[in-house]
């Protein structure tokens, strides 16, 4: 999953949030570096990862855009669930409540910005610019966001065929987003039970 599914799982536990969102930038035993709390979110992240990486919804997704973009299917897929997460009222019932949670991540975030490491604190200040949260919700933000992975990744020039062949299969992806999530919901909360 992405930035806003793990800000979204952390539920609203903000040493938590700080972790989930800053895993990724966290190499091996550097997650114990920081305090316990911020360490249960790093872990809670690699676990997310882990469930997402072995669901089946999410390999029938991956099917979708792999023609495009191969290998690099997986991290298109976590954007595209992205955006129908955005639309899950059962998360979020209204656009408004998407936008006070983004804004509160990103207050959660600035608020304990001794935790954030390095490479996360240049990427911060474009997500909160470019609202990267909120804007999940809008085709155009997906567009944009397939654009810097595509401009990451080592062996893509172009993400233009994987957001086309997202929009082909829009409604399919979103049915498969639809089995997934509840489930991963559910994982992430007994598994925040267990540490």
């Amino acid at each position: 999953m992405n930035y806003l599914a793990h800000a979204y799982l952390s539920f609203n536990q903000p040493e938590v949030v700080v972790g989930n969102m800053i895993s990724d930038f966290i190499k091996g035993k550097k997650q114990y570096d920081y305090p316990l709390p911020i360490q249960k979110g790093i872990q809670l992240h690699r676990a997310i990862d882990s469930f997402t990486d072995n669901h089946t919804a999410v390999r029938q997704a991956k099917q979708y855009l792999k023609p495009a973009v191969g290998l690099y299917s997986g991290a298109f897929v976590d954007v595209a669930f992205d955006h129908f997460l955005a639309f899950d009222t059962s998360s979020f019932a209204t656009t408004d409540d998407l936008k006070n949670f983004a804004e509160s991540t990103y207050q959660i975030l600035e608020a304990q910005q001794e935790w954030l490491p390095e490479n996360f604190i240049k990427v911060f200040p474009y997500m909160k610019q470019n609202n990267w949260l909120y804007n999940y919700q809008f085709a155009w933000g997906i567009e944009r966001s397939f654009a810097n992975i595509a401009r990451r990744a080592t062996y893509l020039s172009s993400a233009a065929e994987c957001f086309k062949l997202w929009e082909e299969n829009y409604e399919a992806m979103q049915q498969l987003y639809k089995i997934f999530f509840p489930q991963l919901k559910e994982f992430t909360i007994a598994y925040l039970g267990t540490i």
